[in-house]
């Protein structure tokens, strides 16, 4: 009788053994999966910030008018000041479609640009230093990949990968009718 509890007993430490090695393997594929999901999130999120970054650049290129192109001629706009660059499609713009390419393509970017009023009494829209005429900007842009009637931040309940990043910034602009050549410059 006694081998046969002997036996009896094996089998119950063999069976606690699988129990114990099945939970263990099931601990660890949940945690291997977790990295893998949480490794993908950051990469998603690497690629949002390269993509706000790029809107910003853009938003940067529109409002700064870096070939002066505006009244590059004269430097002449109104009759005291040059024309200055405005925000880009009044104050709020998506990229354009194309603009990001690659592992960026599934990205929506939106900048949202506000010129600010030092004297918005006089309804003044710049500051002027001598001859300088200088317009601040303050540029938000958001990027995210799962965009809220095609503008970010997402407003709604995104779905599970929802990742989005801002970058906002201060720009300022300055333009003089009377520097010589370059036209415009407040060197």
């Amino acid at each position: 009788m006694c081998l046969e509890r002997q036996a009896g007993f094996s089998i119950i430490a063999a069976i606690f053994l699988l129990v114990v090695l099945a939970l263990l393997a099931t601990f660890i594929v949940s945690v291997t999966g977790m990295q893998q999901s949480s490794g993908q999130l950051d990469v998603l999120g690497v690629r949002a910030y390269q993509s706000a970054r790029a809107g910003m650049e853009w938003g940067a290129y529109q409002v700064l008018d870096p070939n002066n192109t505006l009244n590059a001629a004269d430097c002449t706009g109104t009759p005291t000041k040059p024309t200055m660059p405005v925000c880009p499609s009044g104050g709020t713009a998506n990229l354009p479609v194309g603009t990001l390419v690659g592992s960026l393509s599934p990205f929506t970017v939106t900048v949202r640009c506000t010129l600010t009023t030092p004297d918005a009494a006089n309804g003044n829209r710049s500051t002027t230093e001598g001859n300088r005429s200088i317009w601040v900007y303050q540029l938000v842009v958001d990027a995210c990949n799962q965009p809220t009637l095609g503008s970010c931040p997402n407003t709604g309940t995104p779905t599970s990968g929802y990742v989005s990043r801002q970058i906002a910034a201060v720009l300022s602009k300055c333009k003089d009718p009377t520097a010589p050549i370059p036209r415009c410059a407040c060197g």
